[in-house]
């Protein structure tokens, strides 16, 4: 089975509910989000309530997938960048894929109906990210297109003793 995606997804309670538990399970499963485990729903709510502030704002955009059970299984936001000389190119925040489904296929399809949406958009014509190191990740995003632009060394403290570079990756869609 394949995951169904939806870009600007009507936010509803369900919805919210189903990033919130997403967010929390990637998380502490180690997933690079933004959080080290373990974390609970109510540690990352206020992240969550911020990236729908942004949503209402105009200011991000959300894609989620859902898979056949109509659970959310994975999510990109898709944040215009603010500079007026930077307007060309936006970011792809909180990228995940539920555990439970590691393996399939769906960060790839994930990314690729990031990359649709991204191109649907008037005036963009790139796609920057940022992961952390140690992980592999940059490799997977280079598998999908992407482009390594920037490192910063040890700019991630994960734990004390544990700094991962910040690693910024780039998809032109021109």
């Amino acid at each position: 089975m394949s995951l169904t995606f939806t870009f600007d997804p009507a936010i509803t309670p369900a919805l919210r509910e189903g990033v919130l538990e997403l967010w929390t399970d990637v998380s502490n499963a180690g997933g690079s989000v933004g959080f080290v485990p373990p974390v609970t729903r109510e540690d990352i709510r206020p992240e969550l309530v911020k990236h729908m502030v942004a949503m209402a704002e105009g200011r991000t955009r959300l894609l989620v997938g859902h898979d056949e059970a109509g659970d959310v299984a994975a999510t990109a936001f898709l944040t215009f960048n603010t500079h007026r000389l930077m307007t060309h190119w936006l970011w792809l925040y909180t990228v995940m894929v539920h555990p439970r489904h590691q393996g399939k296929g769906y960060g790839r399809d994930l990314l690729a109906a990031a990359e649709r949406a991204a191109r649907g958009i008037d005036g963009i014509e790139a796609i920057r990210l940022t992961c952390r190191g140690g992980l592999g990740l940059e490799r997977f995003y280079a598998s999908c297109g992407y482009k390594e632009v920037g490192r910063v060394p040890d700019a991630i403290r994960v734990a004390p003793g544990d700094d991962r570079d910040d690693i910024t990756m780039l998809l032109p869609l021109t």
